[in-house]
């Protein structure tokens, strides 16, 4: 079923050429001369990459009945982690291509949000931040602060970040799984 340029909006799911995109931003055009367009920024759901595109009347577009749901992270196995939807409490089998880059981030038991078009999972996005604890750095020294510089740290679900020299084993840190950076130390 096509889309009218007038029901774009961001937010929504549209099929174009057979891919799913998200609509990121959008604007509605009606030039003094010629018939009304929107100029959409989109998203694509399975690639992430972003496109600009102009979007006339005659041309075919699809509204995608995007979900989302919530998800509990369960187990991993191989190169599969196996998720809980939170609403049918089904399990969902998630590959590690999916995951991508999150994966250094995906604690036991967490809960993740999930894309789904037709029951078929598109995308898994962490929390913005995490609470993780330190298991192995190397030894601080007295006296170090924030503006004195970093040292890797290995945190509870193995991947590497960096971390203020006076981070300790044992410490909990706040990082923002978008980047993979240090946010600050958690008091417990």
């Amino acid at each position: 079923m096509g889309i009218s340029i007038n029901q774009i909006k961001s937010g929504i799911g549209l099929i174009i050429d057979g891919n799913i995109f998200i609509v990121i931003d959008s604007q509605h055009v009606k030039p003094g001369k010629g018939g009304a367009f929107a100029k959409v920024k989109l998203k694509n759901v399975r690639t992430q990459q972003t496109l600009d595109r102009t979007i006339k009347p005659a041309d075919k577009v699809e509204e995608a009945d995007l979900e989302e749901r919530k998800l509990q992270n369960l187990y991993e196995s191989g190169d599969n982690y196996h998720f809980m939807d939170n609403t049918t409490f089904e399990e969902v089998v998630v590959s590690k291509d999916l995951l991508g880059d999150s994966v250094n981030f995906l604690q036991d038991n967490v809960e993740v949000s999930g894309m789904f078009y037709q029951d078929e999972l598109l995308k898994v996005d962490l929390p913005i931040f995490i609470i993780s604890e330190i298991t192995h750095t190397e030894p601080g020294f007295r006296g170090d602060t924030s503006k004195a510089g970093n040292k890797p740290a290995t945190i509870d679900t193995g991947a590497t970040i960096q971390v203020p020299l006076f981070i300790d084993i044992g410490d909990k840190v706040k990082i923002d799984t978008r980047t993979g950076t240090y946010v600050e130390r958690v008091k417990t």
